[in-house]
């Protein structure tokens, strides 16, 4: 089921009620999905059509949505989840760490799960940066400079990869470029090209 494009015809307040206009291969130009605000990814169908939405004719297998179904993508961080174990389950597809200011994750208890094949983490919010390595399926990472350094000098960042992100807080973009070229040349592709600019603020000769 593709999410965009959708028009949204109602909301809960958080949650957006849309008409699929480019569903999957199973779906219904025109059925009606439920977008959640608390998940990453993916939606839910909710009404073969508008009409059907309207007149309340809900789909059997959605009236008890998620009540046995757990979810694919989870958040630990404050106000969430607050554990990496409390996330961990064998649907698991999607991890993702945001702020956090105790003690940083372990991902052991997420380690090999089959489907797990995104995590993304705050810098400064993996015990070890290493345990990485363990998430066999990963296809997506997104960690902090420090933990891709730490992957780098080790030899062990995911050849599963099949994109990559450089968490960035506030500092020097130019070594984050460097460390992004690193990551690049493992699947040889074209590096990033730097262009330094010098330009004079004196008055002019």
């Amino acid at each position: 089921m593709s999410l965009a494009p959708r028009t949204v015809c109602a909301s809960n307040g958080g949650d957006e009620f849309a008409v699929d206009l480019t569903p999957g291969p199973a779906g219904y130009f025109g059925q009606v999905i439920l977008v959640d605000h608390d998940q990453s990814l993916g939606a839910d169908l909710v009404a073969d059509s508008l009409t059907e939405f309207v007149l309340g004719r809900m789909r059997e297998e959605v009236r008890g949505r998620r009540g046995d179904k757990l979810p694919a993508a989870a958040r630990v961080s404050t106000g969430c989840l607050g554990t990496i174990h409390a996330a961990a389950h064998p649907a698991l597809e999607v991890l993702s760490i945001g702020a956090w200011d105790g003690t940083p994750f372990s991902l052991a208890p997420v380690a090999g799960l089959p489907r797990l094949r995104t995590l993304t983490a705050m810098p400064g919010t993996l015990a070890d940066p290493l345990e990485v390595a363990e998430l066999t399926g990963l296809e997506f990472l997104e960690i902090g400079a420090q933990e891709w350094r730490v992957l780098l000098d080790a030899g062990a960042v995911p050849r599963t990869l099949k994109a990559a992100a450089i968490k960035v807080r506030d500092q020097d973009h130019l070594p984050v470029v460097a460390l992004a070229n690193e990551i690049l040349a493992l699947w040889d592709r074209p590096k990033i090209v730097q262009t330094l600019l010098a330009v004079g603020l004196g008055p002019p000769a």
